[in-house]
């Protein structure tokens, strides 16, 4: 891991323990985001918002052409970690560590935890109605489309 990796890393442990609700700019998220989309999204944690966010605006930026049915992909690829709340030391254990787990039932403490984040894809597709943001969603971990390269790409560089 290079040095911009290992800083990268610092701050997302620095933001499992603080976040900081400053940076989050939901008015641009809410301006894309259509009916139960903009409920989803604000369920959020604001971690996960703020780096949905950025993860838009660089899809905007690498892509201006990018059609509005990514851009509203990129600001809930994350909606399914929503699904129960993430404590700071879980944030950095299932970081670090992803045991295979099934999707359900879904479990309580760490075991959940873990599923949670193996299969938030999944919690979140099954929550969008729309199927081109759906299934972008859902391949933004394992990437099948051109589209799904481009967001696995922005949300591993933000």
């Amino acid at each position: 891991m290079g040095f911009y990796g290992f800083r990268k890393r610092l701050r997302r442990l620095w933001q499992a323990f603080f976040p900081q609700e400053k940076g989050l700019d939901d008015a641009f998220a809410l301006a894309f985001l259509q009916g139960e989309e903009r409920t989803l999204y604000l369920a959020m944690d604001p971690r996960d918002r703020a780096h949905a966010v950025r993860v838009a605006k660089r899809l905007l930026k690498d892509y201006p052409d990018a059609p509005a049915f990514v851009i509203r992909a990129a600001l809930l690829h994350d909606a399914g970690k929503a699904l129960r709340p993430y404590s700071p030391w879980e944030r950095i254990l299932t970081g670090l560590y992803a045991p295979p787990v099934p999707p359900y039932p879904l479990q309580e403490g760490f075991w959940g935890a873990f599923q949670v984040r193996r299969h938030h894809p999944l919690y979140a597709a099954e929550r969008i109605r729309d199927p081109q943001v759906r299934a972008l969603v859902l391949e933004h971990h394992r990437p099948q489309s051109l589209w799904g390269r481009r967001l696995h790409q922005a949300d591993q560089e933000e």
